[in-house]
């Protein structure tokens, strides 16, 4: 019964632990503090671990031939979906410093617009998209974690973000994918990790968080999921069509917040302790645009495949049984 219900909820295998943890924090922040562990796996103590340790899954499914066949397709998608979440996040960062605008902080636009929830993404594309659709997922994994985000942090000057740092990041992620590429069956061993590890990152993380922090900054949230969807989406579904003369669909798909997400803000205070003041907010608020983005994206993907058209539903006249199809230049 309480799986079904976290199936239901948007990211809930991480959220619905994050929020049950705040409260926790929130009216009995010492109850857990009893060390051991305890206080490893329950409170935001454990979390660098935990997180590491799904770094390590997740790099794990990434196939060097996969790269390749989908460099193209997913690289549009990858490329312009990052470009335009750093563009906005650097330039809120630069004109308005750490603490963002309207509440919006810096640190939770960086988190949010430039990652993206691969889960969805597949799901919507065994649905909609081709197989070369849904193998881009594993080049779309890049972005699914806190690697760009620091990169753009760094590369800005927004934040002190040493290269070893990045190394550092990095290396759990290619340890897993040297793993899943040299033995099949240790892929599918650790693929499970991703999703397990969920409720457990969502702990850690929920017991740095204050639940009066979740009240001041879900209208902002909610803000960051409009902006992910509205203003960067429409740019990633452009380049999908004009550079991989593609209908768009896939586009739409990718214009969501990762789960993995909700974990980045707290990554990039290890890294840079000038953002720590800032990890509880911006938490909270790329938890709400996860939430946003997978009500929204799920409806406009939809409707937008059956009307531009797609391998599920074709258009008159449209042919996806190439896996090197091209959108008509006629086609609207």
């Amino acid at each position: 019964m309480i799986l079904k219900f976290l199936k239901k909820v948007p990211a809930g295998m991480m959220i619905v632990p994050m929020f049950l943890s705040a409260i926790v924090n929130t009216f009995f922040p010492d109850i857990l503090q009893i060390g051991s562990f305890t206080t490893a796996v329950f409170t935001n103590a454990g979390a660098t671990a935990i997180m590491g340790v799904q770094l390590v899954c997740m790099g794990s499914q990434l196939r060097v031939k996969e790269l390749m066949e989908v460099v193209k397709r997913g690289g549009v998608l990858l490329v312009s979906k990052y470009v335009i979440g750093a563009i906005i996040g650097i330039l809120v960062g630069k004109v308005f410093g750490m603490a963002g605008f309207l509440g919006l902080t810096t640190l939770a636009i960086l988190s949010a617009i430039t990652n993206s929830n691969g889960s969805l993404y597949l799901a919507l594309n065994v649905t909609y998209g081709d197989e070369v659709d849904q193998t881009a997922m594993s080049f779309l994994a890049l972005n699914d974690g806190p690697f760009l985000t620091l990169l753009t942090l760094g590369a800005s000057g927004l934040a002190n973000v040493p290269f070893i740092a990045l190394i550092a990041v990095l290396v759990p992620i290619i340890f897993g994918m040297i793993l899943g590429n040299l033995d099949k069956s240790l892929s599918e061993f650790l693929a499970p990790g991703v999703s397990l590890l969920l409720p457990f990152v969502g702990m850690t993380l929920g017991a740095g968080i204050n639940i009066t922090d979740i009240v001041s900054g879900g209208g902002a949230g909610i803000l960051l999921g409009v902006i992910t969807v509205f203003i960067s989406g429409p740019i990633v579904v452009l380049c999908d069509r004009l550079i991989n003369r593609r209908p768009g669909y896939a586009g739409w798909a990718v214009s969501t917040t990762a789960g993995n997400a909700i974990a980045v803000p707290a990554v990039v205070a290890t890294v840079d302790k000038a953002w720590a003041p800032y990890v509880a907010t911006a938490t909270t608020q790329v938890a709400a645009s996860v939430v946003v983005t997978a009500i929204l994206i799920p409806i406009i993907t939809s409707w937008w495949a059956k009307k531009y058209g797609c391998p599920a539903y074709p258009l008159e006249g449209q042919d996806f049984s190439k896996k090197n199809w091209k959108v008509p230049k006629t086609t609207k």
